[in-house]
């Protein structure tokens, strides 16, 4: 027996879509309070000791957090090559509003406290916000987006037509999904303020974290219920080969009003997904609310686990539809690379992806503790 045939294909293409659900949650989660903070930080200090505390409470992990997203865009590019050609392509403006407003975090930590003027760092201070706001937001506008369906096709030859434009992207439903993104996040930034602070900073991250909870749980119940009555969902039309070629064009497909929940009439179990999402915030707010300490952090992210779970589990196995030819839509079964090529990839996770765990969870012992004011003024054990 050749060594990929000992698991077979279309386990390994459901393997690889749990990953890559995995590596995604592992992003929102650890680089999401990261993006959280700074959309707080002109909110939750008022004072430039204050916003070097805050900065500081991110400053030593941002870094090693963005790791999730890398490994998330190449698991796209390496396991599902269709899916990164229509994604990075169609949403290519988007993408590349994400990046601008990333690459102005790095810049922002460096340069910020090198000069004492106020309006100098008062600039930065928001470019710091910029930077965690704008990429939480077009998270959740794309993810908005791709529940709706996108406009592409293919032709005969399995070329790729996108038929879209940015602005077809800022819809009412795909905005909705991104205030709920920019809304997790900043719960769950305020989580890892109350851990990592204390004084006025980790009472005004409780209020305004309180707010976001809330927040949270009305705009996750209004997605689901427009998600039910007014947007569409898509379901497959004809016999599924699961060790099939992949090629979208070989299967049937349509669109449907609440066809997005049929695997939940299916399997109730997977009911537990949105369940967590809105326990988990609704914990968290309390959490919030009635001085609970660092376990907030961790409550946040059993939330934003649960949401981004709940799309996973109502689109399977579609994991782009086509807005303007459903037949094109891509899914688990049609749309990954090669069986010997996923199994590579699995072998190569199974090493590194511990690794990374391990070092991740090395980084955050050592940094272990709260950022306060006296460790900013005596000049010592702090970049920012």
């Amino acid at each position: 027996m050749i060594l990929h045939e000992l698991i077979d294909y279309p386990t390994l293409r459901v393997i690889w879509w749990a990953l890559l659900g995995v590596l995604l949650i592992g992003f929102a989660i650890m680089d999401g309070f990261d993006l959280g903070v700074g959309a707080l930080l002109p909110f939750v200090a008022r004072t430039d000791v204050e916003r070097r505390v805050v900065i500081n409470t991110i400053g030593p992990v941002w870094e090693g957090n963005q790791v999730w997203l890398i490994l998330g865009g190449g698991a796209i590019f390496a396991a599902w090559p269709p899916l990164y050609a229509v994604s990075f392509s169609g949403f290519y403006l988007a993408m590349f509003a994400i990046l601008a407003a990333l690459i102005l975090r790095p810049v922002g930590f460096k340069y910020r406290s090198k000069r004492e003027s106020t309006a100098w760092r008062s600039r930065w201070d928001w470019a710091l916000f910029v930077g965690g706001f704008v990429p939480a937001l077009i998270f959740g506008v794309a993810v908005g987006n791709t529940l709706q369906g996108v406009p592409f096709r293919f032709n005969e030859d399995l070329r790729i037509f996108y038929d879209g434009t940015f602005f077809g992207l800022l819809n009412p439903y795909a905005l909705l999904c991104g205030l709920l993104s920019v809304a997790m996040l900043v719960m769950h930034g305020a989580g890892w303020l109350v851990l990592k602070t204390d004084g006025m900073v980790q009472k005004r991250a409780r209020t305004y974290g309180s707010i976001a909870a809330l927040l949270t749980i009305v705009l996750f119940a209004l997605g689901g219920l427009a998600l039910y009555y007014l947007v569409d969902g898509y379901r497959i039309t004809s016999p599924v080969n699961p060790a099939g070629p992949s090629n979208p064009l070989m299967k049937g497909a349509e669109m449907a009003q609440a066809a997005w929940f049929a695997n939940y009439r299916a399997y109730p179990l997977l009911l537990a997904a949105p369940a967590l999402g809105f326990l988990g915030a609704m914990a968290a707010g309390l959490g919030l609310k009635f001085r609970m300490g660092g376990g907030v952090v961790l409550l946040s992210a059993l939330s934003v686990l649960g949401i981004i779970a709940s799309v996973g589990v109502s689109m399977f196995p579609f994991i782009l539809p086509s807005s303007i030819d459903p037949r094109a839509s891509l899914t688990v079964w049609d749309a990954s690379s090669s069986h010997l090529t996923l199994f590579i990839m699995l072998f190569a996770t199974a090493i590194f992806l511990p690794l990374i765990l391990i070092y991740t969870s090395w980084v955050y012992r050592v940094m272990w503790g709260k950022v306060d004011e006296k460790s900013i003024t005596d000049g010592h054990g702090h970049a920012y």
